[in-house]
């Protein structure tokens, strides 16, 4: 007869750590990468059929590759897609951390005692209003530097076409 200990022993062995479960997602979409640079190789080494000598093995084989990468692209996605489910499936009771927290701010060693002091007297809801305000302004400014740059790509690109014009 089969214990209790032994029941929960083949439980845990079944449960898998979330974190080992991500570590697996993430290899598999290093993976995933790889064999779509290798699909890509294999689409830029063939050759169209438009009179040029053409030798059917040569394709054959070439198209034979090109199947199996996408035949384990899809078994790729398929695992991705069940750690996924899994991690998600692992991870439903917790609490969400927002992503602002997770992030470590590097300060310098003056500067910890004072930012200390002052953050445990500041609200967390003020402290949160700062954060989106920097958030607000920096998206502004990205915006900005994206204007400047395309007037900046427009300008060389009518330089070029001067250029080009005159040769």
């Amino acid at each position: 007869p089969i214990t209790q200990q032994q029941q929960q022993q083949a439980q845990a062995a079944r449960d898998v750590n979330t974190a080992s479960l991500c570590r697996i997602g993430q290899e598999t979409v290093q993976d995933i990468v790889l064999r779509t640079m290798e699909i890509f190789q294999l689409l830029r080494n063939m050759q169209l059929p438009n009179g040029v000598t053409y030798h059917p093995n040569t394709h054959q084989d070439r198209l034979g590759k090109l199947q199996e990468h996408l035949r384990m692209l899809s078994v790729l996605f398929r695992k991705l897609r069940l750690v996924y489910d899994k991690c998600n499936e692992n991870c439903a009771g917790l609490d969400p951390i927002p992503p602002e927290q997770l992030i470590p701010f590097v300060e310098d060693d003056s500067s910890k005692h004072e930012d200390r002091s002052a953050n445990q007297s500041r609200p967390a809801t003020e402290e949160r209003r700062e954060i989106l305000e920097v958030n607000k302004k920096l998206k502004q400014k990205n915006q900005q530097l994206k204007q400047i740059m395309d007037q900046l790509r427009n300008l060389i690109w009518e330089i070029n076409s001067m250029l080009a014009v005159r040769n």
